[in-house]
């Protein structure tokens, strides 16, 4: 599948295109990995698997485990506010990211490595899981940001919608298949000992203590070490342009001129802007929704973890035709209708629980021993996942996509380091304010219903942007 996009990204250019000036197919190939390699990290650990089994299993309560988790992502969103446009101008300014991608990568795999000691019961193992929580994320934040710097230079800026779709459909791909890595073969029912296709846990993993729940760390470093190589190996750096001493003062200044220079580029700031909200709300989503319906339904890892399957699949089907509908409609649209498709989506989750749908049809409450998903409630839950999945992944692919159009290329590090604070600036705010909700009303519900406000908020900012593959660029 890889090799077949990647085909169609490089090779079918337009007449006319210098095809020169741009990698062959496997620079294509091995930049797509890299989402295959990272995803893992936000499939297994913040979303379906660990984040859960922190909640429910390592915290006193689901609803303090929110909160507390909440706190932990904020914290790590604000490290790397602060941190990434300066980054990102020091990257441009020394030409090359490698060797960022590099040293926070390393971040991924220590942190997501030391997740393993996060044993259940024990409430003096709380801090160290949160803080390596922490390491991890600003490792795999990081590195995606020096990742996305590369876009610009390997295919025609026609086909970027479909490089950035091709990269998000193959990281939910791999998040999928590390899914059916954990369910089908690591982690079993503390009640009956088997993995959701029936085998025994390898490598003697523990249900009792949830070794298959905890190995989801170790084997999210492993998996970035082997993944990631292809991209170092395949796809061409930058060239260096100054020592790294020279490169920090050059990547302060132009930082500066390029914040100096935003109030006359309204269009970016305004998307800028919109991107910090709604990506804020998407952030939450994607940290609390499997720890909701673990508070809501009772779900373990398996009833979790397979919801997140039906989701990455979703995913990977939304990412794929949204990169596809990014280049013909432009990625203003595409994120218009994905944020439209999440935002009725929180609302009906909202409107569910164990007893009730869309909040005044009473159906039955799941019961010991139904089956999988055997409750009407749960079925909905299900439903409604697979449409966030299939939004959420044209919403991340073409918010990538708009920003390479709007940017200038000689500074793009710098603007994906300004997309990342966007992105992260405020990013505590919606974990906080869900975990600040929860914690005071002692209700899942009430802190998930702050993310309709987000949603609402982004689109409103979003209606502002216009799209520069629809009109001219000099008001940018």
């Amino acid at each position: 599948m890889t090799s077949n996009l990647a085909h169609d990204l490089v090779v079918n250019e337009p007449a006319g295109a210098v095809r020169s000036t741009y990698p062959p197919r496997s620079a294509v190939i091995g930049w797509v990995l890299f989402d295959w390699a990272a995803q893992p990290y936000f499939t297994l650990i913040t979303t379906f698997v660990f984040a859960p089994y922190f909640a429910t299993h390592v915290a006193p309560d689901p609803a303090t485990g929110q909160s507390l988790w909440g706190f932990a992502t904020a914290a790590a969103g604000l490290i790397i506010a602060l941190l990434s446009p300066v980054l990102g101008a020091v990257a441009d300014a020394g030409g090359r990211r490698k060797p960022w991608i590099a040293a926070f990568g390393a971040l991924l795999v220590i942190g997501s490595a030391l997740l393993w000691i996060g044993r259940p019961g024990d409430p003096t193992i709380i801090l160290p899981v949160l803080l390596a929580f922490g390491v991890a994320t600003i490792g795999a934040e990081f590195a995606t940001v020096f990742n996305n710097a590369m876009m610009p230079t390997l295919v025609p800026p026609e086909k970027l919608g479909r490089l950035s779709g091709t990269g998000w459909a193959t990281g939910y791909i791999g998040g999928i298949v590390s899914l059916v890595l954990v369910l089908g073969f690591l982690a079993a029912n503390v009640e009956t000992d088997k993995t959701l296709l029936g085998f025994s846990p390898l490598f003697g993993l523990d249900p009792a203590t949830h070794q298959g729940d905890r190995i989801t760390g170790p084997l999210t470093g492993l998996w970035f070490v082997i993944f990631v190589l292809p991209m170092f190996l395949l796809t061409p750096d930058h060239a260096a342009k100054a020592p790294a001493l020279g490169a920090v003062r050059e990547g302060l200044r132009e930082l500066r001129e390029t914040l100096t220079s935003l109030p006359r580029r309204p269009v970016m700031a305004t998307f800028l802007i919109a991107n910090m909200v709604y990506t804020d709300a998407l952030i939450a989503l994607f940290a609390f929704g499997g720890i909701y319906a673990a508070g809501t339904f009772g779900w373990q890892t398996i009833q979790i973890g397979s919801f997140g399957i039906l989701l990455a699949c979703s995913g990977t089907i939304g990412a794929w035709l949204g990169g596809k509908l990014d280049d013909r409609f432009g990625p203003k649209r595409v994120i218009t209708g994905s944020m439209l498709i999440l935002l009725t989506a929180i609302i009906l989750i909202l409107s569910i629980d164990r007893e009730t749908l869309l909040f005044v049809i009473k159906v039955a409450p799941p019961e010991p021993g139904e089956g999988l998903f055997a409750a009407p409630a749960e079925q909905a839950y299900l439903l409604l996942g697979f449409f966030i999945g299939l939004a959420a992944g044209p919403l991340q692919a073409a918010s990538r996509t708009l920003l390479v159009r709007l940017a200038p290329r000689e500074r793009i590090t710098q603007y994906f380091g300004l997309f990342a604070l966007s992105g992260k600036v405020t990013s505590f705010l919606a974990p906080l304010a869900v975990g600040i909700v929860t914690a005071i009303t002692s209700s899942q519900k009430a802190g998930m219903a702050m993310l309709v406000l987000f949603f609402l908020a982004g689109l409103a900012l979003l209606s502002r942007v216009q799209d520069p593959t629809r009109r001219g660029e000099s008001d940018l």
